[in-house]
């Protein structure tokens, strides 16, 4: 019986290949011979998680006639994956990718790092921050002292709580898009929403739009529901969209969904203009797309003199065209879970009916926490807070980059979570396996790219600062080195890192 779930194709397999940097040699050193260096570019793509485990790999031949290359080197790569336990094959069933015994199984998106490993490991893999306290504390204060009449119903509310409901549509209401209750689903979570929208616009092989890098849970979510991502490259440093490509695949590839994000975009925090925004809808409406517009970065607009753009949705009022998504998540605390969607009502209604088979309703609990802080001035507060922070962050470790990798590139965001890092022609995927060595989690660039895209860069969140961003800044540095010089193992663990 065969030990493989999944399989990869040879041609896909060569993409991720030939878009990885080679390993820098040392002075003096001589290159690895070329089955090492295919071995090590699988290895890398398996423990990245871009290469699921228990994946069929392509045969020995296959695989030699995409990368051009002989099948002696082919099958010796595959040799070496064995014998490191990265590979197992069975006459007639083929080869499929493995991990060895005591090594963690890769994350193929950016979940948060487990508790007990934060005493050794600075996690600059999730761009989420703690809670803004007092405010967690008083939001589910209040919504304890709300619950009891809820508590006398069944407690499924596929659409969300009818207050919550009100009070999302008001606050667009306040920001110019006059919006009715009818148009909001509330969810579990921004994933929950893009979710949902995905199963209900986009069955399996419909292409959707991407942009290019774009957040690497989302293009996870979007292949694992079998969507054919049709990735937008963006303008370079924070310049946002570049609208003659975006118009040139709209009209091309007709993707049946597009994902965006306008507001401080998730990696690079770019902030879309009113006028990329007013040109992506009519495109989109052109070509019979539906557009779809996170917005859960937009509240954390960090420095004092950002002037926000009016919503997209804003150039689509009715929800026809545009499906806003929103999340309490990044502006205030990612354990709330709470995220919304805004549409047209006949979508809102699909999207409720469809609810029934997935997961019926999103807690009251947090509904009633949030609608609480909403309500009451608490949101504003605990947003303020948010923003404070995430400045102090940002400049601490933009501070820390700029002094112990002087030559990795970057541009400094007005907003949002993260910063989008050119490592200085390292590989992006070799620092993310050092710095799990040295004592620092990072995500590499292609997590947030199609097909290998991005292996130059890597992502950092604001979520550390003062003296543990200065010692994340080492442990990168740290990584750094060990790459240049093509270190393997061996490698001393961290001290313990208490902030």
């Amino acid at each position: 019986m065969a030990q493989w779930t999944s399989a990869v194709g040879p041609a896909q397999l060569a993409r991720q290949l030939q878009a990885q940097q080679p390993r820098p040699s040392a002075p003096g050193t001589r290159k690895p011979p070329a089955y090492r260096a295919l071995a090590d570019g699988i290895r890398l793509l398996v423990l990245e998680g871009r290469v699921p485990v228990a994946a069929r790999l392509p045969a020995e031949r296959e695989l030699a006639v995409a990368l051009t290359v002989s099948r002696t080197t082919v099958a010796a790569a595959y040799e070496a994956l064995r014998a490191e336990g990265f590979l197992e094959s069975r006459r007639g069933a083929g080869s499929w990718t493995a991990v060895p015994a005591g090594n963690p199984l890769p994350a193929r998106g950016l979940e948060p790092l487990p508790p007990e490993a934060l005493g050794s490991m600075i996690d600059l893999g999730c761009a989420a921050l703690p809670a803004p306290e007092p405010w967690l504390t008083r939001g589910v204060q209040g919504a304890l002292e709300e619950l009891p009449p809820y508590a006398h119903t069944h407690g499924d509310y596929p659409a969300g709580l009818p207050a919550l409901r009100q009070m999302l549509a008001d606050r667009y209401t306040a920001r110019g898009i006059p919006t009715m209750p009818e148009q909001i689903m509330v969810t579990t979570g921004a994933m929950g929403a893009i979710d949902a929208i995905c199963h209900l616009f986009a069955g399996r092989g419909e292409r959707i739009a991407v942009e290019s890098p774009s957040y690497a849970n989302i293009l996870q979510l979007m292949r694992e529901a079998g969507a054919r991502l049709v990735p937008v490259a963006m303008s370079e440093g924070l310049g946002s969209w570049d609208m003659g490509r975006w118009r040139q695949v709209l009209r091309d590839a007709a993707p049946r969904l597009a994902y965006v994000v306008a507001d401080f975009h998730n990696p690079t925090g770019a902030l879309a203009d009113e006028d990329q925004r007013r040109q992506l809808v009519d495109a989109a409406r052109s070509a019979g797309t539906v557009l779809v517009v996170d917005e859960t970065m937009t509240e954390l607009h960090l420095d004092d003199d950002v002037e926000m753009p009016r919503p997209v949705c804003a150039f689509d009022p009715a929800g026809s065209t545009v499906l806003t998504v929103g999340s309490a998540s990044k502006a205030f605390w990612a354990g709330m879970r709470i995220g919304w969607v805004r549409a047209a009502p006949d979508v809102i209604r699909s999207l409720v009916a469809a609810r029934a088979y997935a997961d019926l309703g999103t807690p009251v609990l947090e509904q009633l926490g949030v609608n609480w802080l909403m309500g009451t001035g608490g949101w504003e507060e605990a947003v303020s807070l948010r923003r404070a922070q995430a400045r102090e962050n940002r400049d601490a470790l933009v501070a820390a980059v700029r002094r112990e990798l002087p030559e990795w590139e970057f541009s400094v965001p007005r907003g949002g979570l993260t910063l989008w890092v050119r490592t200085g022609g390292l590989s992006g995927s070799r620092l993310a396996e050092a710095g799990e060595r040295v004592g620092v989690r990072v995500p590499s660039g292609p997590r947030f790219g199609v097909d290998g895209a991005f292996e130059g860069f890597v992502r950092l969140p604001f979520t550390v600062g003062g003296p543990v961003a200065d010692e994340a800044a080492v442990r990168l540095a740290a990584a750094a080195r060990l790459v240049e010089s093509g270190a393997g193992g061996g490698v001393e663990p961290p001290r313990s890192f208490v902030a």
